[in-house]
């Protein structure tokens, strides 16, 4: 065999082999992206709550208004990227009433963190009632926030009091609480944290 026919069979081999090696790497299995299923999903601590709805898919917050204590209109998008703990209550309401200095101190552990709560009170005598309400029991963080006649609560399909509603930073509802919970609790606080973004170490009870 003459030295320029040697070559050509050396490279016919060497060709063959290299196709020979992409078709085993092309036939292993090639992993597909994460898909949403898989990404951790808003999830209770278990023993955090007794009622505890997961909103699937995520729900865009409503667009009506609520009130401050001046009488000024709020809206949620004015607490743009921020983790909001949205509380319905009223101080007629005993369970409301009970859970209010737990959600006093979890809005004073978490709003350095980008989490907020949002107290709304149904009373129809309106901020005065509130603020003394608020005086009463040492109230010191929570604002004072109305909804008046219970309209963004009936827009929210909020069935009764207490109902809390945990919204993402991109203003969508992503869980809701029925009833009254341990509020500053370290089940509480990692469910939320899980929720609505921040540090995944639970709290120590305020």
């Amino acid at each position: 065999m003459g030295t320029k026919a040697g070559i050509v069979v050396a490279s016919a081999v060497v060709a063959g082999s290299l196709a020979a090696s992409m078709i085993v790497f092309n036939t292993r299995p090639v992993a597909s992206p994460q898909t949403a299923a898989q990404v951790p999903s808003c999830a209770a601590t278990p023993g955090a709550f007794v009622n505890f709805l997961v909103k699937k898919p995520p729900q865009p917050l409503p667009v009506g208004p609520f009130f401050d204590a001046g009488g000024a209109e709020r809206r949620f998008s004015d607490y743009r990227e921020r983790g909001l703990v949205v509380n319905f209550w009223a101080t007629w309401c005993a369970p409301c009433v009970k859970e209010m200095p737990d959600l006093d101190r979890l809005n004073a552990l978490l709003k350095a963190e980008g989490i907020e709560v949002l107290s709304l009170s149904s009373d129809r005598e309106g901020a005065a009632v509130v603020e003394r309400f608020y005086r009463r029991i040492g109230i010191k963080t929570l604002p004072i926030l109305l909804d008046r006649m219970g309209a963004l609560g009936r827009e929210m399909k909020v069935a009764g009091l207490p109902t809390t509603i945990l919204a993402d930073r991109q203003g969508r509802e992503v869980a809701r609480i029925v009833g009254a919970a341990a509020w500053d609790s370290d089940k509480v606080v990692e469910t939320i944290r899980r929720c609505l973004g921040g540090p995944s170490t639970p709290a120590s009870r305020a």
